[in-house]
């Protein structure tokens, strides 16, 4: 799929135009990116086996109960990377303002209301979690599993992604005996950019993985290689598992990105060929 033909997918999007909020329930408001356009894009056979889940949090959601009282909460929402489409991200904030002056009788009523039209957007099962503004258990902030390769000293002057960078990732690394490790490492030096506007995206990133030993210099500089790339946070992390699944070769691997917050979502995307879900609960305080 050329690039042209990608972009006049994502002609009607909302990102980057002037929009009119809309303070009443709208669910037109969603708009579906589809997967596909960015899979097409990928060699097919690395991401054969690839499962996962994108999980996002709503700080910012509010309606109005049935006596006009306000309600605030926040959210979480949870749907499997095998659905047809990811939720555009500005018009999933629109939609959920779109709640801030329409009346439900109670919290369950908005969480049914949520999922039936994400779920349709999707094209597959959405799950709701409400969470009310004290419920700090929920958000509690964890340290990432594994070991930071931030620190590395590492000499770096392209910041355009650089695939070629994993191809000598496992050679460098490997030891004599030519051993199989598992490893967890992260990075909080994941940057990309809005696909649409090219407004930064900042993440941290966990990725670990069962196989010969990858670089940890090799790694770094392809992460710092995602910092003038866009793509939207869901691709990004998909490249990254395509990538090191073709130029490092592991039995097993999970890459999970935890981005910071825009327009009150965060969006965290996990790949795996082991887990449907992150096995670590994580979140930073970044986010």
């Amino acid at each position: 799929m050329t690039d042209q033909h990608y972009q006049s997918n994502l002609q009607n999007i909302a990102l980057g135009k002037t929009t009119e909020y809309k303070s009443n329930y709208d669910p037109t408001l969603l708009y579906p990116v589809p997967r596909k356009l960015n899979r097409d894009q990928l060699a097919a056979q690395y991401l054969s086996n690839m499962q996962g889940t994108d999980i996002w949090h709503g700080y910012e959601l509010s309606w109005l109960n049935v006596k006009g009282k306000p309600q605030v909460a926040l959210a979480t929402f949870s749907y499997s990377a095998a659905t047809a489409n990811i939720v555009e991200s500005k018009s999933f904030k629109l939609y959920l303002n779109s709640f801030n002056q329409s009346r439900f009788n109670s919290a369950d009523e908005v969480k049914g209301i949520l999922e039936k039209d994400l779920s349709a957007l999707v094209e597959g099962a959405v799950t709701v979690a409400i969470h009310q503004p004290d419920d700090i258990s929920t958000f509690k902030l964890n340290v990432l599993p594994g070991k930071c390769i931030d620190e590395l000293d590492i000499e770096i002057d392209q910041y355009d992604l650089q695939p070629d960078y994993l191809a000598d990732a496992t050679t460098s690394a490997i030891t004599s005996n030519n051993s199989v490790i598992t490893e967890t490492v992260h990075s909080h030096l994941l940057k990309s950019n809005c696909l649409i506007t090219s407004q930064p995206d900042w993440g941290s990133v966990v990725i670990e993985y069962t196989g010969a030993a990858i670089n940890h210099e090799s790694l770094l500089k392809y992460l710092i290689s995602f910092r003038m790339h866009n793509e939207f946070h869901e691709q990004c992390v998909e490249r990254i598992y395509a990538d090191i699944m073709q130029h490092c070769k592991p039995e097993k691997l999970s890459v999970y990105a935890r981005y910071t917050r825009r327009g009150g979502l965060d969006i965290n995307p996990f790949r795996s060929n082991v887990h449907l879900t992150p096995p670590w609960a994580v979140r930073t305080n970044r986010q």
